[in-house]
């Protein structure tokens, strides 16, 4: 099953949720917790390489405003 489909699958479940039988509450909740898992996994990511940025943009901002000093 393609991710595409199991998207369909999940978002079809969780309309009728209430009728859905346990497997395809087992199959929400799988997705689900899968989902949230990468999610979190990248934002954790991207904060790390948010704060490498900012530490090297600070470098070469601090040098640079020593350069500027230097010359004026």
């Amino acid at each position: 099953m393609t991710k595409e489909e199991k998207i369909k699958k999940v978002a079809e479940i969780i309309k009728d949720y209430k009728s859905s039988p346990n497997k395809d509450l087992m199959f929400v909740m799988d997705f689900i917790q899968e989902d949230f898992t990468i999610t979190k996994e990248t934002l954790i990511n991207l904060t790390h390489h948010l704060d490498k940025i900012e530490n090297t943009y600070n470098l070469i901002l601090d040098e640079y405003e020593s350069r500027i000093k230097i010359k004026q």
